[in-house]
């Protein structure tokens, strides 16, 4: 399943799901370490800025973000996750 529309019937949490599995497969740390750096601007979106303005100064707490399962925060990087299975296709 790698068309946009089949990945865009999903919910946000089946795409982070698909797409952390599919990177931890392949030890991917590049896109984890793109949601590193998308982390405050996704927290700005949903009406985090203290977290998001913490999050740049203190980096580690980003790390936990990223991998957490925060349903609000999974909703801000769905587009990332699209994009990355979209790249993906065995996925």
């Amino acid at each position: 399943m790698s068309t946009f529309d089949d990945l865009n019937a999903l919910s946000s949490q089946e795409l982070h799901d698909r797409a952390y599995r599919y990177a931890e497969r392949h030890l991917d740390a590049g896109f984890f370490y793109s949601l590193i750096e998308m982390m405050p601007a996704a927290e700005e979106i949903e009406g985090q800025p203290r977290q998001a303005a913490a999050d740049i100064v203190h980096w580690g707490q980003q790390v936990l973000d990223a991998v957490k399962r925060d349903p609000k925060l999974v909703d801000a990087l769905r587009p990332v996750y699209l994009d990355y299975l979209q790249k993906h296709p065995d996925a």
